[in-house]
């Protein structure tokens, strides 16, 4: 098909990753998530696509590929900038505490909701569809608040990361208890998640010690592709897959704490900590690329007419109101009273779409209408984009106040200054007056 001949492609992904840096500008000045243009973006150049004959291609492989990548990477680069510090113990358990039984109650009232209103839908089910709901939106939520403060921007990446790896894993949990002959139950659960740890630890380590003394400039991409090989063979054999890439990416992050005794000797800092710069730098680079075409493309298989259901429009915001209401909860019993804009910023996005299309085919439920994922998107989305935009303009109205206190200060300052020198100046003319 000539609209997909070589340079075509070339020049449509090329101007893709151009409007998807201008759009992470535009996303800075306005707080509008760059993921939120880039799905309108795929619209687009989904009716466009139509205009030109090309709406019968199968995107769905690129997309699952995409976004498999797109989660290593982003994952990687969110623990790539996770310091493991004594003092940030407590913002970690908090992070770790916040993002489970916001997963846990998000999935169980979403699960409620779907078998309530959806028929055919088994609770079985309705769990393993209101789970990939329920899950933060790293991808969207770790570019999105790099203008918050430390802590805040902090608190988001942990909890985001956790609720990725902890979603996930949730899910193939569910899926695994689809078939009796391989569910190991909860012991089995919890056994695989130690193998992975062990795993993932020594191979971190190994990983380190072999790559400090490769000479040659090109092995960042070998080590990123040893980092995928490792993510695809643990799925092969059933491990929780994600969190081998969160440990090494928190290993190489935090050498100084992981190297210790005996283990030191064998590390050359000033090298590895090149390899983890260089790292950082390629993870960020790759994430964006991957990321950009992954939502462009989800935008393309978009199918709006989903969207004007009533159903799928009541369903949607009863999930909506349902994150909402157990997220402030949650974020004011852990967090106290400031919680904005944390309580807006619970967007859904690659994950949601991932683990989705990934749904065993004994679990599908024909009466579930795809609408609901993309209205929860959008809708996270556009709350988090509202949330952000009245937080700005509360700190630019906060601000002058800060300034007009700052002034009262010193003036009430020089005055109490001028009422000593007054009482300098007269206690001096009455000791002249007394001289005399």
């Amino acid at each position: 098909m000539e609209i997909f001949s070589s340079y075509n492609v070339i020049i449509g992904v090329s101007l893709i990753i151009i409007l998807s840096f201008i759009f992470n500008g535009i996303a800075k000045k306005t707080n509008i998530p760059a993921v939120l243009l880039l799905i309108v973006l795929g619209i687009a150049l989904q009716y466009i696509l139509k205009a030109f004959g090309g709406d019968t291609i199968n995107f769905f492989p690129m997309l699952e590929v995409l976004g498999i990548v797109g989660l290593i990477m982003i994952v990687l680069e969110a623990a790539l900038e996770l310091e493991l510090k004594r003092d940030k113990l407590i913002p970690i358990l908090k992070s770790l505490a916040i993002a489970l039984v916001g997963l846990v109650a998000s999935t169980f009232i979403a699960a409620v909701i779907l078998k309530a209103l959806i028929d055919g839908m088994t609770m079985q089910s309705a769990w393993l569809y209101a789970t990939p709901l329920s899950i933060l939106s790293s991808a969207i939520i770790i570019p999105s608040v790099s203008s918050l403060s430390d802590a805040k921007k902090e608190f988001h990446i942990y909890e985001s990361t956790f609720s990725d790896i902890l979603g996930i894993m949730l899910f193939y949990f569910l899926t695994g208890r689809l078939n009796p002959a391989e569910d190991a139950g909860v012991g089995g659960f919890f056994l695989n998640l130690i193998v992975t740890i062990v795993i993932s630890l020594v191979v971190s380590y190994a990983i380190i010690l072999i790559f400090q003394n490769i000479k040659s400039q090109v092995k960042l991409f070998l080590l990123i592709a040893v980092l995928l090989l490792l993510y695809a063979l643990g799925k092969k054999m059933h491990l929780s897959s994600l969190i081998i890439i969160l440990i090494f990416g928190l290993v190489i992050a935090n050498m100084k704490l992981f190297f210790k005794g005996k283990l030191r000797e064998y590390l050359d800092l000033e090298k590895a900590k090149s390899i983890y710069h260089e790292l950082h730098v390629i993870t960020a680079e790759t994430a964006f690329v991957v990321r950009t075409l992954f939502f462009v493309i989800f935008g393309i298989t978009i199918v709006l007419s989903s969207l004007l259901s009533l159903k799928v429009t009541l369903i949607s915001i009863l999930i909506l109101i349902s994150i909402y209401i157990i997220r402030f909860g949650l974020l004011r019993l852990f967090m106290g009273k400031d919680i904005s804009p944390q309580v807006y910023i619970a967007p859904r996005g690659l994950i949601t779409v991932l683990l989705f299309y990934a749904i065993p085919t004994e679990a599908i439920i024909e009466g579930f209408e795809p609408g609901v994922l993309l209205f929860v998107i959008i809708g996270t989305s556009l709350i988090m984009t509202g949330g952000m935009i009245k937080d700005k303009r509360m700190a630019v109205v906060e601000s002058p106040e800060v300034e007009i206190n700052q002034d009262e200060e010193e003036i009430e300052y020089f005055m109490n200054n001028m009422t000593d020198l007054n009482e300098i100046e007269e206690t001096g003319s009455s000791i002249e007056d007394q001289e005399n």
